[in-house]
């Protein structure tokens, strides 16, 4: 191979290589109408979904941002505005005061899993376990994970089941999954 024709293959490898990095970044999906970026944290990627306004509120009013944006790894099972709008009426605004902070924080914990779990993890676990995986959270709370036909379900110790609706969000620190429900712990 002559000097030109070298540096004509090394230059289109690179480019083919530069191309695939910029693909990969493209398949996080949008939240919210946001882009996501594998390189930002939890907290750096939620603030930017119009889906999860209140899910950051809540994160905040917790004082739990400082440790989403820790190290993690975290999986984080993100409800949407609309997961909140369909609990009781004044639930989130009862607790959103300062007075009930523990309970927030409770509630919100339930939610995020010490590890970092993708979508093929969470299929194999449930497979592994005969079709149904039990998961401890941070805050405490037992989720049972379901997988049918490519379909992710987790149900809190209460038997509300939320279902992903976008699965494997990669973050920095760990993962986030959108779900439709918002779980709460044992009552």
């Amino acid at each position: 191979m002559t000097l030109s024709l070298r540096t004509l293959f090394v230059a289109g490898m690179l480019s083919v290589s530069a191309l695939s990095g910029t693909a990969f970044a493209q398949d996080n999906p949008e939240v919210g109408g946001a882009p996501m970026y594998a390189d930002k944290n939890i907290v750096e990627n939620a603030v930017n979904s119009a889906d999860h306004t209140t899910l950051v509120a809540a994160v905040q009013a917790a004082g739990l941002v400082e440790t989403l944006q820790g190290p993690g790894p975290f999986t984080v099972l993100a409800p949407v505005n609309a997961a909140f709008e369909a609990l009781p009426a004044g639930t989130v605004e009862n607790l959103l005061k300062p007075e009930n902070k523990d309970a927030l924080v409770k509630v919100l914990t339930c939610h995020v899993i010490p590890a970092k779990a993708l979508s093929t993890d969470i299929v194999s676990m449930v497979e592994a376990d005969g079709g149904e995986h039990v998961v401890d959270t941070v805050g405490g709370c037992k989720l049972t994970l379901k997988a049918t036909d490519g379909k992710v379900t987790v149900t809190d110790e209460n038997g509300t089941v939320a279902n992903v609706t976008i699965a494997d969000v990669i973050q920095s620190n760990g993962v986030i999954h959108v779900i439709d429900a918002v779980l709460t712990p044992k009552m």
